[in-house]
């Protein structure tokens, strides 16, 4: 696959496959960068933040699938909380690493290698938990095919919890500090293209792969999709604060940030509880 994506344009499997390669070569420098602190996280430093802890609670004895987990510390923060944990991405090096974390701290947890259209095939278990978060559903061409992947894997009673970046915030440029309008709202058919190297946490970084495509994920289109698989919305939240700096012109606040306190607040993350239906007797 070229650097350019050449190969990518007007086909969603090779717009997945751009994606796939960018995530790949990125493993090892997420691994090794502040952003993941990975060193704290083997001391014991948990990767999960206060909104995630607060919005899941207690996840003692539960069974929990993580999806489009990366290299897996949500996932493993979750065992060290005591859930029986299952992690799924689409990239065999982040899984891989994932596998080895695992060995080496002694968790409770597996983790496979799939895109989610196959995972029925692979892992047709039932969970009480489906987790996902964080910048994840930009990158599914399909929400629909996503929320019955969501759906097909609960348990009746269970709950999902998406914890997942405003995509009010998403439309604005994020290497200026001005607010500006860069990216639609909305969803269209062909993919938003993006090219710049290194990523969110190893900003500039040198990498082969620099193009990715993705596709925005209005609130509306999200709850719809859940809606549609068969789940009940039991909340949905939004916070004016983030683990990372969304926008360039975000300050720092007690471990978060934010917008400066003498600007509007923007919906920075937003938090969504659904369950699906229990059997009837």
């Amino acid at each position: 696959m070229p650097s350019d994506g050449s190969a990518s344009l007007g086909s969603v499997d090779g717009y997945v496959e751009a994606n796939r390669a960018w995530w790949d070569e990125l493993v090892p420098l997420h691994a090794a960068s502040g952003f993941y602190d990975l060193i704290g996280f083997k001391g014991g430093r948990s990767s999960l933040d206060g909104i995630e802890r607060s919005e899941v609670g207690d996840v003692t004895g539960c069974s929990l699938l993580h999806l489009q987990c990366h290299f897996g510390l949500d996932t493993l923060s979750w065992a060290r909380l005591g859930a029986h944990v299952t992690g799924v991405d689409f990239s065999a090096p982040a899984i891989e690493l994932a596998r080895t974390l695992t060995s080496e701290l002694d968790l409770d947890a597996r983790f496979f290698c799939c895109d989610l259209e196959a995972l029925a095939s692979q892992l047709p278990q039932r969970f009480d938990i489906v987790f996902s978060s964080y910048g994840v559903l930009s990158w599914l061409p399909d929400l629909r095919q996503w929320a019955d992947v969501v759906a097909d894997h609960l348990v009746p009673g269970g709950r999902f919890h998406l914890i997942e970046l405003h995509p009010f915030a998403g439309m604005f440029d994020d290497q200026v500090e001005d607010l500006r309008v860069r990216f639609p709202y909305f969803r269209s058919h062909e993919p938003i293209r993006v090219e710049r190297p290194g990523s969110y946490a190893v900003p500039g970084a040198p990498t082969t792969n620099q193009v990715t495509w993705s596709w925005p994920a209005p609130t509306s289109e999200v709850i719809t999709a859940l809606l549609d698989a068969g789940l009940s919305i039991e909340s949905f939240r939004e916070y004016p604060s983030c683990h990372e700096q969304l926008l360039a012109n975000l300050v720092r606040d007690d471990g978060r940030w934010r917008s400066p306190p003498d600007e509007p607040q923007l919906p920075l993350v937003y938090a969504i509880r659904a369950s699906r239906p229990a059997e009837r007797t």
